[in-house]
């Protein structure tokens, strides 16, 4: 009987996942087959002849999905596996216990919070940020600023986007990461100090070497997380379509989800169609995502802690 119920609650996991994207190709077929012109009279926002067809709008979102979570991701994984380091081996007990505790906090807090205070409190302390970054590294395209030599007045940007999805994920990458670090072998970091390793010469030695693939995996987790996230997004980003990389110029990006969310309230049924056929795009790379981070992990489970 236990290996009976245990075998059908393993099972719903793959029923549930097959029943999710069996759900997305149905309903997003007829957009998918349809013509663009047809497609076109019946959803307003889909205008074929200035190059925002469903298939190019698709691409878009993808471009802005990938690039805004692409930011949070080089922005949270080295602070998030320097306070996992900082809270595994160099915290005393009692505050490291603290600090674990109000990182996993962060994890709490709506994302809709995240959106208010990255609108209201963060986006106008980092417009001079911006403008600084514009002025000394604006020959690099990302910084780039536009025709008359200034970001934008609002910094509702990609980077913004990017900086508060960093915030957002950055408890899961530390939470996994901790645990990682935290099992690494006694005996392998005393062995590295008995040879005159100093601490950081330990971890190098010993703890990086065994939790590498368990750190790629937080993050794989945490950038699953950023492609999907909606509201705060929807809420700091200033929407727009193209294949830019000016991440400091608004109107240049938006995401999948975020974009969704700004659609649905008005969309007939053709548009619901033509909504859910990006959430499939969605779906599969976010599938993509956490079987290339479990591939990553399965590499080195005889070795690392990660499993």
């Amino acid at each position: 009987m236990f290996l009976g119920l245990s075998g059908t609650a393993a099972s719903l996991i793959l029923v549930t996942l097959a029943a999710v994207a069996t759900f997305l190709l149905v309903e997003a077929w007829p957009a998918l087959t349809d013509t663009a012109g047809a497609l076109a009279e019946r959803v307003q926002w889909i205008k074929p002849e200035t190059g925002e067809s469903l298939i190019e709008i698709i691409g878009f979102l993808v471009f802005g999905t990938v690039i805004i979570s692409t930011i949070a991701l080089l922005i949270a994984t080295p602070l998030s596996v320097g306070i996992a380091l900082f809270i595994s081996h160099y915290a005393p007990r009692k505050l490291a216990a603290g600090l674990g505790y109000l990182i996993d906090l962060l994890a709490a807090i709506p994302s809709v919070v995240y959106g208010l205070w990255g609108a209201i409190v963060l986006i106008p302390v980092l417009q001079p940020f911006y403008q600084f970054l514009s002025e000394v590294l604006g020959w690099i395209p990302l910084f780039a600023a536009a025709d008359d030599g200034t970001v934008s007045g609002t910094g509702r940007v990609a980077m913004s986007a990017g900086i508060v999805l960093a915030i957002m994920i950055l408890p899961i990458i530390t939470a996994v990461s901790r645990e990682v670090f935290l099992q690494t072998p006694v005996l392998h970091e005393e062995a590295a100090l008995a040879m005159g390793a100093t601490r950081w010469e330990m971890i190098k030695m010993a703890v990086f070497p065994f939790g590498r693939s368990g750190v790629i995996g937080a993050t794989m987790l945490g950038l699953g997380r950023a492609l999907g996230e909606t509201m705060a997004v929807y809420m700091i980003l200033s929407p727009g379509l193209s294949y830019s990389f000016n991440i400091l110029q608004a109107g240049e990006h938006n995401t999948i989800a975020s974009f969704i969310a700004l659609q649905f309230p008005e969309a007939n049924s053709s548009g619901v169609s033509a909504l859910i056929a990006m959430g499939l795009a969605l779906f599969v790379i976010t599938l993509l995502v956490n079987m290339a981070a479990r591939w990553v992990v399965s590499r080195r489970s005889e070795f690392s802690g990660a499993n």
